[in-house]
């Protein structure tokens, strides 16, 4: 009924609609007539609560000369909030303004039906105030139990409510002051009315090992254990399986396959191997997947449960899977020396990087040798410095700047393929120590050189690389965190990635040319008033951009400012202005990676989708056919999508709950730190070395009187004329951690900050923090 109650809206408010009968709306929406009936009781639904009005001869007409539409709502701190309207027939509307008295009792992530009050304006964003909450993003709340006055109450955990939550009688469910609690809302909290609720569990006392993960777990509703039915799926598969099973299978065991993964990985779900062919000095890439679906029979219990998860959480030292370790871990997992079913994509390419013939089979392999990234970029460092086929790439020393050249650099793809490996190469230092055997060293140089021209082939088509480093966490000997950094990300990575990537692309493109309908990995182009505004705010950091439609451009941009101290700022502004990424069967490009078809397939063991995907293609390697319903599609490319956002979501919180409980026990520790956003109460500072953003409140600002320049967004003291600029190094230290709201408070411990090079007049704030964005290493193919 939502959907619908979204498109009679979206039609009736339309600029171009005139006032017709509810029949003739009912075709224009080009419903199918089983739904009229539904129809009929969401119409009425409608001018019952005056959305929209019955005119003259019962033509329907918007009751509001602005109109209405749904959308989901998001609270800010300071009380005020915003909608986000659906996207209804492609149509994409501006963000709604809802000042905190008309947000009647929605919060963050509700479903709201929004009176437009104010059109939008170029000078002005659109307002409204919410009529009505249709749909509940959730009633169960995390928060802190305390007592006061004899009234127990709850303050739940960041900004979503401005005000704690009554929860009944003191010592509800043996809970104690400081206690973390679940709790279920029964009344959401007004403008002038506290929301009431009921503890539902006690999750142990603040601060306690593990409660932290507990509370994140059941904040956003996580899944735990695996039903009883699942598991004893799982381990009948398991018990079946045996090594001698090969039947309809390729046998690819005595091939040299190995996977590259972290250090603490277990499910190891992709395996690769590179070789030339000495005949037509064709690079030859295979590409193994872990076979889930060999294991996991569609509509059974395991399915069920995996399609109801969508995907694996990843979480600080925790993994919620998507399928039992038995399976996740165990029998689909590519282990070091086990026999182990995979689907393979096997491509191959001419010297120039044409894609020649590509196949697909259900093979089995025999994984030669497990390696983490660090052994394989220990081996790389080995080769560059042996001077053999040597890249800017491969040392640790090149600067982010060379990289990015490196990667369009002649020192490989100039070098003719019999020079690369056409037949066995000369001895490199290095090979055989360490326990790598030759072999397998010399396939790691042939993997280098593939993925540096596979790399410099996707640039030069357009792709973008936003640098949005992961966290990484560091514990002590108690579990306890005692530090953070930002991961690298290096060559190791980069070749698993464009091997990854061409594998997705080889399915998504054979789908394609078969017309087959598949679920795909969508990235719709950015609009281009948001690239504009970009463009805007780039030009007054100093760096001109002349057509913000061209991805070269903004490529450029993103490559010039990669080592400055404004990459934050630029970077995550551009990501801001781009669309999400989702799973679709509707045609449509993947933006930045500037391919036309693409999808998830590499990564089953974890994503749902890529289950879908290995599904249709193994109906097509046995009956050189396959099909799927648009419609199953849909729901399915939908629900993966919400899934996806909302581990992602999960993950952030939880790293950036346990960042701050570490800084808390920092108070008054200095370090170097980046200014990332500038408004009105302050600047937004980023730590250099660690993955913390805080606050610099103006009113700590104490040797002067701040003015704040809207139209530069710049803080300038009005006696010293001292100037807070986007991309101004600053020293801090940590003034106040507020856990329970997720709030870091910095105020600066030097005189003057130190001006970034080169330093715009006025440089105005895009945002506010760079999030962390980049997936950890094990999550491949974007």
């Amino acid at each position: 009924m939502t959907d619908l109650l979204s498109r009679i809206l979206h039609a009736t408010t339309a600029h171009s609609y005139t006032p017709i009968k509810a029949k003739p709306l009912f075709k224009r929406l080009n419903l199918d007539d089983g739904q009229y009936p539904e129809f009929r009781k969401t119409l009425r639904e409608l001018v019952r609560t005056g959305r929209l009005a019955v005119g003259r001869n019962q033509t329907i007409r918007a009751a509001d000369p602005h109109g209405t539409v749904t959308g989901i709502y998001r609270r800010a701190q300071a009380g005020h909030g915003f909608v986000r309207p659906h996207t209804v027939d492609g149509t994409m509307k501006a963000d709604v303004y809802i000042r905190e008295d008309n947000g009647l009792d929605a919060a963050t992530g509700d479903e709201v039906l929004v009176r437009i009050t104010r059109a939008a304006s170029h000078i002005k964003d659109a307002a409204g105030e919410i009529v009505r909450v249709l749909e509940r993003a959730t009633r169960t709340f995390v928060g802190t139990y305390f007592e006061r006055d004899g009234e127990a109450l709850v303050r739940v955990d960041g900004t979503v409510f401005s005000h704690s939550i009554s929860v009944g009688d003191p010592g509800a469910k043996g809970a104690k002051p400081q206690d973390k609690v679940v709790i279920e809302m029964l009344r959401f909290p007004g403008q002038d009315k506290r929301g009431e609720g009921v503890i539902t569990e006690v999750l142990g006392a603040n601060g306690d090992p593990g409660v932290d993960t507990i509370s994140v777990i059941r904040a956003f509703g996580l899944p735990e254990a695996f039903p009883e039915s699942a598991l004893a799926e799982a381990r009948q598969v398991a018990s079946q399986f045996g090594d001698g099973d090969i039947a309809g299978r390729e046998d690819f065991t005595q091939e040299l396959v190995i996977t590259i993964d972290p250090p603490d990985a277990k499910d190891f779900d992709d395996a690769v191997t590179v070789t030339i062919d000495p005949k037509t000095k064709h690079w030859v890439l295979t590409v193994h997947i872990a076979d889930v679906g060999a294991f996991v029979k569609l509509g059974g219990a395991l399915d069920v449960e995996a399609r109801k998860r969508a995907t694996s959480v990843y979480l600080p030292q925790k993994v919620i899977p998507m399928f039992p370790e038995v399976i996740s871990n165990g029998l689909a997992s590519l282990q070091e020396a086990k026999l182990r079913y995979v689907k393979t994509v096997q491509m191959e390419f001419t010297p120039s990087l044409q894609k020649g013939h590509v196949r697909f089979a259900n093979g089995v392999i025999r994984n030669r040798k497990r390696f983490t990234y660090d052994e394989v970029q220990a081996v790389l460092n080995d080769l560059a410095s042996g001077g053999s086929s040597p890249s800017p790439l491969a040392g640790e020393g090149s600067s982010r700047s060379e990289r990015v050249r490196g990667e369009a650099s002649t020192d490989v793809g100039a070098l003719p393929l019999t020079r690369l490996e056409d037949s066995p190469p000369s001895p490199a230092r290095g090979e055989g120590k360490d326990g790598v055997a030759p072999e397998i060293v010399s396939m790691i140089r042939r993997m280098r050189d593939l993925a540096l021209l596979l790399r410099k082939k996707r640039f030069k088509r357009g792709s973008l690389e936003l640098e949005m480093p992961e966290a990484v966490l560091e514990y002590d000997d108690n579990g306890r965190v005692s530090g953070a950094h930002f991961a690298e990300h290096n060559l190791s990575h980069q070749i698993i990635e464009e091997f990854m990537l061409a594998a997705n692309e080889a399915v998504a493109e054979h789908f394609t040319k078969y017309e087959v309908p598949f679920l795909r990995r969508v990235h719709p182009a950015p609009a281009e008033d948001k690239l504009e505004a970009f463009a805007q705010f780039t030009d007054l950091l100093g760096y001109h951009i002349k057509r913000p439609q061209d991805r070269f451009e903004l490529q450029r941009v993103l490559n010039e400012t990669a080592e400055k101290p404004e990459r934050a700022a630029i970077h995550f502004a551009l990501l801001r202005s781009l669309k999400q990424a989702t799973y679709s069967p509707v045609q449509d490009e993947h933006y930045a990676l500037a391919s036309q078809d693409y999808c998830h397939f590499t990564s089953p063991i974890r994503r749902y989708p890529d289950l879908q995907v290995h599904r249709l293609l193994d109906r097509w390697i046995r009956e050189g056919t396959a099909s799927a319903d648009m419609s199953d599609l849909m729901a399915l490319g939908e629900h993966c999508s919400k899934r996806e956002r909302r581990a992602e979501t999960a993950e952030r919180e939880l790293v950036k709950l346990k960042i701050l409980t570490y800084l808390s026990g920092k108070l008054g520790e200095k370090f170097d730190a980046v200014i990332t956003g500038v408004a009105d109460y302050g600047f937004f500072a980023q730590a250099e070395r660690i993955p913390a953003e805080g606050l610099v409140h103006i009113s700590s600002l104490v040797d002067d009187y701040y003015w704040y320049d809207e139209t530069g967004h710049s803080l300038e003291g009005r006696r010293t004329k001292r100037k807070f600029r986007l991309g101004d190094r600053v020293k801090v230290q940590v003034a106040r951690v507020d856990i329970p709201r997720r709030m870091l408070d910095l105020r600066l411990a030097e005189t003057q900050p130190k001006q970034a090079e080169p330093v715009a007049e006025e440089v105005p704030s895009y945002g506010k923090s760079p999030r962390i964005i980049r997936k950890n290493s094990k999550r491949r193919g974007s």
